[in-house]
């Protein structure tokens, strides 16, 4: 297989179209109309219109030249009330997927990105185990749709945000601060993942999970901070990563959540579901963390890590404040395939956001984003050269979206947005990215 270049989206950041069709509620429906949720009270009500512009958007990928597009399904559209699948919402995505194939374009649909329906939310949300179960039955529903046409699966996006930053710091929906609940979610997000992978294999299938992974590095040789940084590592890497590629919790990470859960909620048989035999790993990368001990916080997703602050390492940032280092991807990716059993990985999600404007001469030009995907891809090229089994690159994103809590304010996208009139402007990244894909592969 060649090496597979893309770029990705999910369902509430672009869709819009939240009361049509018989689409449900999602928990970020409720979170972004919360007074004080979401930067400037923005929602996701319209975001790009995606649901009626969605053949606009395929051309843009066509022209782009990718070869896989990485969307996501909303089970709210799919599942609008409990025991109740809503045709129209699959047909929505029957004919996405048609269009796509018709482009010559993969369909990379993900299961979960993060918009749960607002009824099961309702019933306890992810710290309740039976909401693992309802999630395999919604796999169910979507792979006897698409299967016979969608070959590539993820189950999960970053399982890290929808457990700690929803139900730890509640920074994301449904906004809930319970940490104990917290490391509840994180298994059943994990078991809901394992459950869904036999429906999702049928037909030769290939299933994968997508995790949000960083290098973390301590800012001194101190004990403290050794520790500091061990911790960190285990909430934003082995806690997921260990479960889905090794069947077990790491130790440590046991004992420094104990103060939250006594892991009574890991039954006998879970890791063995967990830990079924996945075709791929997505990896979303974004920064790396540079971490020393420091006084507890309050409200924060480490949990087992809450004394644990983030150190400057004095690299130029994005407008998400997160610093740029195309290095830490490349820790990474060796570090993965030395620890973990092999599994081919592919690169999910990778990009930056900055202040974007179009210009007098009607373009977008973004210099520092041009900049950020040609070293982050030079960086994959190493890995390969290193032996890494790098598969595929999707650029996060094909357009600027609703960025969960900051709203309209982040663009991530190669293609501008304008939000009042929907008009899509490739970007000069978009262009770039387009001449580096003819480029061919890795290696």
């Amino acid at each position: 297989m060649s090496f597979l270049w893309g770029t990705a989206t999910s369902s509430y950041q672009i869709e819009g179209a939240v009361e049509e069709d018989g689409r449900g509620p999602s928990i970020w429906d409720t979170f972004s109309h919360t007074p004080g949720k979401v930067k400037g009270g923005d929602t996701g009500d319209v975001a790009c219109d995606h649901y009626h512009r969605y053949l606009d958007d395929v051309r843009l990928l066509a022209e782009l030249g990718v070869g896989a597009y990485r969307f996501s399904i909303a089970w709210p559209r799919v599942v609008p009330e409990p025991g109740v699948v809503n045709p129209k919402g699959l047909d929505f995505y029957k004919r996405l997927v048609d269009a796509l194939l018709e482009a010559g374009i993969r369909p990379w649909p993900t299961l979960y990105h993060w918009d749960l329906p607002q009824y099961l939310e309702d019933a306890g949300g992810w710290p309740v185990r039976d909401t693992a179960h309802r999630f395999a039955d919604y796999a169910e529903i979507v792979h006897d749709a698409l299967g016979d046409r969608v070959s590539d699966w993820t189950t999960l996006n970053e399982p890290w945000c929808s457990s700690l930053l929803g139900y730890a710091s509640g920074e994301h929906a449904p906004g809930r601060k319970e940490p104990g609940n917290a490391v509840r979610a994180v298994h059943h997000l994990l078991l809901g993942h394992g459950l869904a992978v036999p429906a999702l294999s049928r037909n030769g299938g290939r299933v994968g999970i997508t995790l949000n992974l960083a290098p973390v590095t301590p800012a001194s040789q101190s004990r403290a901070d050794l520790d500091a940084a061990r911790r960190v590592d285990g909430v934003q890497n082995r806690l997921f990563l260990d479960p889905v590629l090794l069947g077990s919790y790491p130790a440590d990470m046991v004992r420094d959540l104990s103060h939250l859960s006594d892991f009574s909620h890991v039954l006998d048989g879970d890791l063995e579901i967990v830990s079924r035999p996945i075709g791929m790993l997505g990896i979303n990368y974004y920064t790396p963390a540079l971490v020393a001990a420091g006084d507890p916080v309050a409200d924060t997703p480490w949990i087992g890590a809450e004394d644990v602050r983030w150190v400057d390492g004095g690299r130029p940032r994005t407008t998400m404040g997160w610093e740029i280092d195309e290095q830490g991807l490349l820790e990474l990716l060796v570090r993965i395939t030395e620890d973990y059993p092999a599994v081919d990985l592919y690169i999910t999600e990778n990009g930056a956001a900055f202040a974007d404007e179009v210009g007098q001469d009607g373009a977008v030009h973004d210099p520092a984003r041009v900049d950020y995907l040609r070293r982050h891809i030079s960086a994959c090229e190493e890995a390969v050269r290193r032996g890494v089994p790098l598969k595929g690159y999707f650029a996060w994103s094909l357009m600027d979206n609703f960025e969960w809590a900051h709203g309209y304010g982040q663009r991530f996208g190669i293609v501008h947005v304008d939000f009042a009139t929907q008009k899509r402007t490739p970007k000069d990244s978009a262009r770039w990215y387009a001449g580096r894909i003819r480029q061919g592969g890795l290696g």
